[in-house]
C-alpha cells in the first residue's frame, strides 16, 4: 500500500498507523497476508435463504467474529418470493459497493486523503431467458453494472476519479467479479 506520508491518528475512520504496521508486518511474513472466508447456508423454504458468518481463518490463524452475523435473502414477489430480505444479486450489489469504498476509503487514508463523504449508485442488468434456460445466448449473470459516485474529500475534484480508482483498483469483490475466479461445487448427502 504506497503512502505519500506516515500520519498520526485516523484518517477516514481508519487508524493509519495501524494499518501501516500491517503492511510491515505483511512485508516481513508474507504468509499472514493468506485468508480463507467462509459463510454457512441453509435453505428455508422457496427463494428464502439464510447464511450463517462465525469464522475465518487469517494471519496464521482461526479467528471468529465477535458474534454471528447473519445474511438473509428472498426473491421479490414478482420473482415469485416474498420479499423479506434482498436477493442474491443485491447482495452482490452491496459486496461490491461496500468493498470498493472501504478499498477506496483505506488507501486513501494511507496517503494522507481525508475523505468527508461518499455515496455511491450502484445498478446491474439482468436477462431472465439465461436464469429460465429460454436462450443460450443470455447470460444467467448480470450483463452489465454501472457504478456512480459522489466524493467529498480534501482534493481537488478533478482527483476524485483517481480517489475512486483506488477502489477499483484493490477492491477483492471488483476484481473477483471482472477477473473471474475458480469456483469449484461438490454434494454430499445431508
Amino acid at each position: 500500500m504506497a503512502t505519500t506520508q506516515k500520519l498520526a491518528g485516523p484518517t477516514n475512520g481508519v487508524a493509519v498507523e495501524q494499518l501501516l504496521s500491517t503492511v510491515e508486518a505483511v512485508k516481513a511474513t508474507p504468509s499472514i497476508a493468506k485468508f480463507t472466508f467462509r459463510i454457512r447456508n441453509q435453505w428455508e423454504t422457496g427463494s428464502r435463504n439464510c447464511s450463517i458468518v462465525t469464522s475465518f481463518t487469517g494471519a496464521n490463524q482461526q479467528l471468529s467474529h465477535p458474534r454471528p452475523f447473519t445474511l438473509q435473502a428472498d426473491e421479490p414477489a414478482i420473482l415469485l418470493g416474498k420479499d423479506l430480505a434482498a436477493n442474491p444479486v443485491e447482495h452482490l450489489l452491496h459486496a461490491l459497493a461496500s468493498c470498493v469504498t472501504t478499498s477506496m476509503v483505506y488507501h486513501a487514508a494511507a496517503r494522507g486523503i481525508q475523505i468527508e463523504q461518499v455515496e455511491s449508485f450502484f445498478e446491474g442488468d439482468l436477462d431472465l431467458h439465461g436464469f429460465l434456460d429460454l436462450s443460450p445466448d443470455v447470460r444467467k449473470g448480470y450483463q452489465q453494472i454501472r457504478v456512480r459516485f459522489k466524493v467529498r474529500a480534501d482534493a481537488p475534484d478533478g482527483k476524485l476519479q483517481e480517489i475512486v480508482e483506488l477502489g477499483t483498483r484493490y477492491s477483492p469483490v471488483f476484481d473477483s467479479l471482472t477477473n473471474g475466479v475458480p469456483v469449484f461445487v461438490s454434494a454430499e448427502p445431508l
